[in-house]
């Protein structure tokens, strides 16, 4: 069928008004195939799922069924009654949600229509959401968590009364993590509050459609799903990885080797878009590029932690085209619409390819252009994985996670919030929650655990008045037990908990914190703050900062000097190397012939390696062991990403305690993982006093394993989260706000208690679950257990072999701060190699 043939069929399954054909015609346009055939899904009363490339239109393709329907509808009268919100629009970024306002707005203008659309964000002035709620636009762009807070008002029936469509963007990124369960509940709710309601959900990244097709869909009955859309074509990208002249480090991540190449590619475009993976290395890339921005070149800096204000100054100066370049962490990560993007340039490795195939498709975002991007690996394993996310682009393959089951400490949050809008039935609620994609297996002790949870706080603290948020009364509904319940829940509602972040706020040089009155900067996390002294510079918001002090929740400082400032580190914002990836990178160094691609200097390495050692096969694992000083080393290459190793690591030191190998410490990186200690394990191995099939068993992700969490901070760590989501720890409370201590040590006595008391707790399997899929990463560990068995390989070297020169620049690394920590990098892997190949 021809794409004409195509779009006669659908022009004559669709009612598009002739103001809208008119529209397309002055533009030199015909509508695409794809948007007129989900128009006519959506015009039978259809869900979908519409899949296509960057530049197809999925945007308005998504909003055409819900302008249609208001082009149609009848005028308002005077005097008419109440009408609530027409469209609700959820994308996962702030930033997208003002983007597509601003990119909405001109066709409905045109095209005349009398439409309204506005924002609502968690950066919305409280005035604007308070006349929101009495007088709602038709069209609605908001996210998950405001979605939370209007669904817990009493009001949210009235308010969704009229509600006929949902437009879910970049859904792919939303159903993957708390934040898509959260949103799936919330869905199930407006599902109930306005059942006609549909579902269009907009991807452009899409691993397995048809989960997707039935999150989109109420799982009663279950399997349930939606039409499907998918749109082939698109032009293929063009990408390169960086052939620098400069020497690629062995280690590390600031990619500062690469700085004169960047800004060269920047001279020579409209606007690049630069991407990293963290708010730190974007901070400092940013500075690097001022450093040699000599021609004084409009370069911007766009991360979360930035002042909202000035994140929107920049986004402004992007749709306006007065920058030449933007730094960029991922809050610039999804369907932005800037057509004068002609290049984006990703430093350090992308760690998953449906990843680097979304921020590529920022360049250009036009359907029939190429996207246009360079990878800049910052070290040498790094180069590897750039190699085999180039090659899986190409491909098209894709390697978003799995979709998880619906966690229990978002269910408990929503409990709640359902319990703020009105009394609920538990047995109706129930019902409700399982129609939620995430939550069609919950089975209902499960359920009612919550519920009590809610109520009470569990078995072990059901005797605190302060746990029991709901009460049920004797016509056996479930309401909240005390009118401030609700106004704690508004405060506290979402999944996205970070590291405790203070305010900066600028003061005069010497001021202290005595000082008040400047602009805030935006927010720096509490623990790196605090290991700052009065006078000490850090980099932020571009700038050279000067501590002053801390004072209640706000960190003041003046301007600094100098070129050595620290960069403060961020929690979030590390993401794990794919499965696909890292068997990818497994497949390049396992094969010579795939070597060429790669550059001379790190094809040398990998022979090298060859020569003085081994290299593994793509499904076998090296573990190689040498002396050094006074130490004795094991190395092992699992390319399993570092959560995994750093697991591995716990669990192999504590066997080879229990073996008397006398372990001093480990590190892990994404690649490999490094254990010494006092015993020759190498020694150890040949004679038959330790066995790597025993140590390398599945059987540690046992017994080993729990015995570990038991005296392990990482589940204390995740409980706090958990608890935080659940609602049983508040971080913010009516006219304060704890700090991160406070809450800590709160966590930490709540969480031995329940773990003497109630090991079964609600909230402990929560974390459990997460400590498993999140810091543990166990079900990767289990497979690479599992695929390595019978395919260890051990090599007993006399020294360091070239594979193991990055791993162990990590061992006992100082933290050095500004241009000298790369100075003393590349010295000391001089000498490691130098090491390995015997010459030293």
């Amino acid at each position: 069928m021809t794409d004409q043939t195509a779009l006669r069929e659908a022009n004559a399954a669709a009612r598009l008004p002739k103001p809208f054909l008119e529209w397309f015609s002055s533009r030199g346009w015909s509508p695409r195939v794809h948007q007129i055939d989900l128009l006519a899904r959506a015009q039978r009363g259809a869900s979908a799922l519409l899949i296509a490339p960057t530049g197809a239109g999925k945007t308005l393709a998504g909003f055409l069924p819900s302008l249609v329907d208001l082009a149609e509808r009848p005028k308002r009268k005077p005097g008419e009654a109440f009408r609530g919100v027409h469209t609700l629009y959820i994308s996962p970024l702030k930033a997208l949600a003002v983007d597509i306002e601003r990119n909405l707005g001109k066709p409905v203008a045109e095209i005349g229509l009398s439409v309204t659309i506005e924002t609502r964000t968690g950066d919305t002035p409280t005035h604007k959401r308070q006349r929101q709620k009495h007088a709602p636009p038709d069209i609605l762009l908001t996210t998950p968590e405001q979605l939370a807070l209007l669904i817990a008002a009493p009001d949210a029936g009235r308010f969704f009364s009229g509600l006929r469509y949902l437009v879910l963007d970049e859904l792919h990124s939303l159903v993957i993590s708390k934040r898509g369960h959260l949103l799936s509940l919330g869905i199930a709710r407006l599902r109930k509050l306005a059942p006609d309601i549909q579902a269009i959900g907009l991807s452009a990244t899409v691993a397995d459609p048809d989960a997707l097709r039935r999150w989109l869909m109420p799982q009663d009955p279950p399997g349930a799903m939606a039409d499907i859309i998918t749109v082939a074509g698109g032009a293929k990208p063009e990408i390169s990885i960086l052939d620098s002249d400069d020497h690629v480090p062995w280690a590390g991540h600031s990619a500062r080797y690469a700085i004169p190449d960047l800004y060269d590619a920047i001279c020579r475009h409209r606007t690049t878009l630069l991407f990293v993976n963290t708010r730190s290395q974007a901070e400092l890339l940013f500075r690097e590029l001022w450093r040699v921005n000599e021609d004084g070149l409009p370069i911007a800096l766009h991360h979360g932690s930035l002042d909202v204000g000035q994140r929107r100054k920049v986004e402004k100066a992007m749709a306006e085209n007065t920058l030449r370049a933007i730094v960029a962490t991922s809050t610039l990560d999804l369907g932005i619409d800037w057509g004068d993007v002609d290049l984006v340039i990703h430093v350090g490795a992308p760690k998953g390819a449906s990843r680097l195939a979304q921020r590529i498709g920022r360049s250009n975002h036009r359907m029939d252009e190429p996207s246009r991007a360079i990878l800049v690996p910052a070290n040498r394993f790094e180069v590897m994985e750039c190699r085999a996310a180039l090659e899986a682009n190409y491909l098209g393959a894709q390697d978003t996670p799995p979709l998880a089951d619906g966690a229990l400490d978002v269910l408990a949050q929503h409990v709640l919030g359902m319990a703020c809008a009105a009394p609920f039935s538990d047995d109706a609620l129930y019902d409700e929650v399982r129609s939620a994609a995430p939550y069609a297996g919950l089975d209902r002790p499960t359920f009612d655990a919550v519920v009590d949870f809610v109520a009470t706080g569990g078995y072990a603290l059901r005797s605190y008045e302060r746990y029991a948020r709901i009460r049920q009364t004797k016509d056996g509904l479930w309401r909240i037990s005390h009118p401030r319940i609700a106004q704690q829940y508004r405060l506290n509602v979402g999944t996205i908990i970070e590291a405790p972040m203070l305010n900066v706020r600028y003061v005069r040089s010497g001021r202290g914190t005595a000082a008040r009155g400047g602009p805030v900067l935006g927010k720096v996390e509490e623990y790196f703050l605090e290991t700052l002294s009065p006078g000490d510079t850090f980099m932020f918001s571009g700038k050279v900062l000067r501590f002053e002090g801390i004072r209640e929740n706000e960190a003041f400082v003046s301007n600094g000097a100098g070129n050595d400032a620290m960069v403060p580190s961020y929690a979030g914002g590390k993401f794990p190397l794919s499965s696909y990836l890292a068997d990818e990178v497994r497949g390049i160094i396992a094969d010579p012939d795939r070597w060429t691609t790669l550059p001379p200097q790190v094809a040398d390495w990998l022979r090298l390696q060859r020569d003085k050692s081994v290299l593994p096969k793509r499904s076998d694992l090296l573990v190689e062991t040498f002396p050094r000083g006074e130490r004795f080393y094991m190395i092992a290459y699992p390319f399993e990403g570092r959560l995994a190793h750093q697991t591995l690591g716990m669990l192999l030191t504590r066997r080879l305690e229990r073996a008397r190998a006398q372990p001093l410490g480990f590190v892990a990186t994404e690649y490999s993982l490094a254990i010494w200690g006092l015993r020759d394990l190498g020694g150890m191995l040949a004679a038959g006093r330790l066995s790597l099939p025993e140590l390398f068993g599945e059987d540690m992700l046992g017994d080993d394993l729990e015995a570990w969490l038991a005296e392990s901070w990482l589940l204390k760590r995740t409980f706090r989260a958990c608890a935080m989501i659940a609602g049983l720890i508040e971080k913010r409370h009516p006219g304060k706000e704890k700090t991160g201590r406070q809450v800590t040590v709160s966590a930490d006595l709540i969480y031995d208690v329940l773990r003497t008391h109630e090991p079964d707790h609600v909230l402990l399997r929560a974390t459990r679950a997460d400590a498993a899929a999140g810091l543990l990463d166990i079900h990767r560990l289990g497979e690479m257990l599992s695929r390595i068995r019978g395919r260890i390989v051990h090599k007993n070297l006399e020294r360091i072999s070239p594979l193991a020169v990055p791993v162990m620049l990590e061992i006992g690394r100082e933290r050095v701060n500004g241009e000298a920590s790369d100075v003393l990098l590349s010295e000391a892997a001089d000498d490691l190699i130098e090491e390995a190949l015997g010459s030293a």
